[in-house]
């Protein structure tokens, strides 16, 4: 059985663009991924770098409170013998409830920090290798030991 001269070169046509079609997707598919790969790199650190700015902020909070609370201690440590029970009494509860406020807050930026490294992960080790972040903690985290 011998198939129409048009009928051939319409198969061998489709063959032809379909294999061309096969052949340059993965190009087509390849050169747009950098582009989309750039700008998810970009929003990643942006959100890197505000999340390394809220713990900085977090850190300098906590500093402001213990500056507070020990001159609140010196204050109480000066006070005369019949207001040392108040003073020690606004102390301690000036102290709980910063501590109830830090670890709320705390928990909050540990859960945060949980979601932006697995999306680290999901784009791979070479995106969390690139994190401020991580720089930063590995540099902390170094000279916290020596």
């Amino acid at each position: 059985m011998k198939t129409p001269p048009c009928s051939s070169l319409l198969i061998r046509s489709s063959l032809a663009l379909t294999m061309a079609f096969a052949t340059l997707s993965p190009i087509f598919s390849q050169a747009a991924e950098p582009a989309d790969e750039k700008k998810m790199d970009s929003k990643m650190m942006e959100h890197c770098e505000k999340m390394k700015e809220e713990k900085a902020k977090m850190k300098a909070d906590m500093k402001a409170q213990d500056a507070e609370l020990t001159a609140h201690a010196a204050k109480m440590n000066s006070a005369p013998a019949d207001k040392k029970v108040d003073e020690m009494a606004a102390l301690i509860t000036h102290m709980l409830e910063q501590r109830i406020a830090m670890d709320a807050r705390k928990a909050k930026m540990e859960e945060e920090m949980m979601k932006h490294m697995m999306k680290h992960m999901e784009m791979g080790k070479e995106s969390m290798a690139k994190c401020p972040m991580m720089k930063g903690d590995h540099k902390e985290h170094h000279d916290a030991q020596k």
